[in-house]
């Protein structure tokens, strides 16, 4: 079912089913509070600055005078126009915009308005281009009154939007449940990794050693720009992670790529071949019966490596620092069993980030549908 014009180019049919968006709403503008009258103590109400368009708190207070035009409430649409452009819903409490930040308001009756804030982010996207040749980029008024919505009859917006909403909240959700399984994962991390090793180190028979009694640490190798090609079998490790692709292997068997410079104390498991370029280490495990490679891993996260970089232009680690470091060993089959525990969250942790990229590839389609009165 068509729901509008799919070829916006006809004039005649831009009439029916585009309107423009001062014609649908009023563009109220934030007004230039003086920075010098600001204050962090919380006295007054909050004052939405472009940096804090997208966010629902504020560090910056205005405790005087000032026109209710300007107050925004929860709920409220709002622009940040200079910079990156941007649109947010705000999820504030009663607060304050300064300038080059706007809302929408007074929405015509056959108007849904979550139909129009969904539209936004694309508009003022293409907008930014339009107008990117502007040494400093500001959306003027007129670019905002004149800005192009889709308006189908207001039945279809709302199916739109009522369709929208649900895979927004599905991405809620699913957002939640990740963050939920980073806190299991940070608790379990301590409580298996620290808390029950440091608790039961007699029952256990914990033995304490530094890493170089356990593992072997190499230094990358330099890997020639003409070797760093998109195409290749194994991947190249930066201290960034991995950034190229190559024909070449360094490391056959698995292992843990630490940042030497630049990312210092940064962590990768690799189990593919692969090639550690020179600004990183990789390990290599002395015995497999006493050291477990997946244990290793989480184990050094609760480390914090950043502590041993030397501080310079460029932050790095040295190899004695890193042998000195003291690590808990327990029996090998105690390893694996807490290396089960934490990979079935981390496991969990992967299936919620692929039905993340799901719902926004669904979100985008809707999205993109929409615009193309295909829906």
């Amino acid at each position: 079912m068509t729901i509008w014009p799919t070829n916006p180019g006809s004039r005649a049919k831009l009439t029916t089913g585009q309107r423009k968006l001062g014609e649908v709403c009023d563009i109220i503008y934030g007004f230039a509070f003086k920075a010098n009258e600001f204050n962090e103590a919380g006295k007054g109400l909050s004052v939405v600055r472009i940096g804090d368009v997208d966010k629902n708190k504020t560090d910056k207070f205005f405790d005087g005078k000032y026109d209710k035009r300007y107050l925004i409430n929860r709920g409220d649409i709002l622009l940040g126009l200079s910079g990156s452009f941007k649109a947010s819903c705000w999820g504030g409490d009663k607060a304050l915009m300064n300038q080059r930040v706007a809302t929408l308001r007074n929405f015509e009756s056959k108007t849904a308005e979550s139909f129009i804030f969904y539209q936004l982010p694309r508009l003022l996207h293409n907008l930014e281009q339009l107008i990117a040749q502007l040494s400093v980029k500001n959306i003027l008024t007129k670019h905002l009154n004149n800005l192009r919505v889709l308006y189908p009859p207001l039945k279809i917006q709302k199916q739109i939007v009522e369709r929208l909403d649900a895979i927004k909240k599905a991405q809620e959700l699913n957002d939640k449940q990740i963050a939920l399984a980073d806190e299991l994962f940070q608790s379990l991390l301590h409580q298996e990794l620290k808390s029950k090793i440091k608790n039961q180190k007699s029952k256990l028979q914990i033995k304490i050693k530094k890493l170089k009694d356990v593992v072997k640490v190499h230094y990358g190798k330099g890997l020639p720009k003409s070797e760093r090609v998109e195409k290749g079998e194994y991947f190249a490790y930066g201290s960034n992670g991995p950034i190229y692709k190559t024909s070449k292997i360094l490391v056959k068997y698995p292992t843990i790529i630490i940042g030497r410079k630049g990312a210092a104390g940064a962590l990768y498991l690799v189990k593919e071949p692969s090639y550690p370029i020179d600004t990183t280490f990789y390990t290599e495990i002395k015995n497999q019966n006493e050291l477990n490679l997946d244990f290793l891993y989480f184990l050094l996260q609760t480390l914090n490596l950043q502590h041993l970089a030397i501080i310079t232009a460029v932050p790095g680690i040295n190899r004695d620092s890193l042998y000195n470091l003291k690590i808990p060993l327990p029996p090998i089959e105690t390893q694996r069993k807490i290396v089960e525990k934490l990979s079935a969250v981390q496991e969990y942790k992967k299936k919620l980030l692929e039905q993340k990229q799901k719902l926004q590839e669904l979100f985008d389609s809707v999205l993109n549908k929409s615009f193309k009165g295909e829906l």
